[in-house]
């Protein structure tokens, strides 16, 4: 397309089985509203690199580099895309028609909004709806609720700065919308399900999510990233908000902290327990 209104950047690492179900999610929708960019980020897996290699040849705009990691694929696609918005979607995911038009009506009518997000249905090992809510500042910070797939104005993330490749992978949204919310940029939350969200045992984020080193080492990133905004004050109100969620793991974090405090500094050391600021 010469003139497409959304960019819809797909980087793909090894799944090339999943591919194709995006790609037909992609077919329903109004090809004339959107380019597609695949950007194989120096997939290993014969299968997934034979299939993009065909994807190519048939006249799919994909993008073949060396592994660099989910952000630099991501920051890869932006830098080619044509579109005044932005979609990045999963290759494990499928989005539904009516993302792209809300996405286009909403920032086209609201030049303050950022960013367009909705609720996904999950598929895979998880049945159900994602219902992420409208967007709240505070909550953001807690931990991210709003998923990559997102429909984002262009000129908003070349003003904050593109993807952060992070060497510990799976925040790189999260902290995309930190950057959109701490500039004063508007979300705009649309409750419907707009996208499909798979679920899988060996996904980043249940990787992530059981690795308890990674979380703390995340947390300390965040910390050190945006000491301004992640200061002492804002530890006081979520440690509050952390005892009230789960009082009887708190009580055992300070009766160890208290009474057994080489022990306790021991399972911090080892990463046997969660640091408790970000993520516990």
């Amino acid at each position: 397309m010469g003139n497409p209104i959304v960019s819809i950047i797909i980087p793909c690492y090894n799944q090339g089985h999943f591919l194709q179900d995006a790609l037909k999610s992609l077919a329903a929708c109004d090809a004339d509203l959107y380019e597609l960019i695949i950007v194989n980020d120096g997939s290993t897996d014969a299968a997934t690199n034979t299939y993009l290699q065909e994807l190519s040849n048939q006249g799919y705009h994909v993008i073949f580099q060396e592994n660099q990691g989910l952000g630099a694929a991501r920051n890869t696609g932006i830098r080619a895309a044509k579109g005044r918005y932005l979609l990045p979607l999963d290759a494990d995911n499928c989005i539904y028609p009516a993302y792209l038009t809300h996405g286009i009506n909403i920032l086209d009518q609201h030049p303050d909004v950022a960013v367009v997000y909705g609720d996904a249905q999950y598929f895979g090992d998880r049945k159900g709806i994602w219902k992420p809510g409208a967007f709240n500042l505070q909550r953001l910070m807690l931990g991210n609720f709003i998923d990559a797939c997102a429909v984002v104005r262009r000129s908003v993330v070349e003003e904050v700065g593109y993807y952060d490749n992070m060497k510990i992978m799976g925040c790189e949204d999260w902290d995309l919308w930190l950057r959109i919310a701490f500039k004063g940029h508007r979300f705009h939350y649309v409750e419907e399900v707009l996208f499909d969200y798979r679920v899988n045992q060996q996904s980043m984020i249940r990787t992530l999510n059981a690795n308890i080193a990674k979380q703390n080492a995340i947390e300390e990133y965040f910390i050190k990233k945006y000491p301004e905004q992640l200061d002492f004050a804002f530890g006081q109100q979520l440690l509050l908000y952390r005892i009230k969620k789960k009082p009887w793991r708190y009580a055992k974090r300070f009766f160890l902290q208290k009474f057994f405090p080489a022990y306790y500094n021991r399972l911090l050391r080892d990463n046997k327990m969660y640091k408790g600021f970000l993520y516990d």
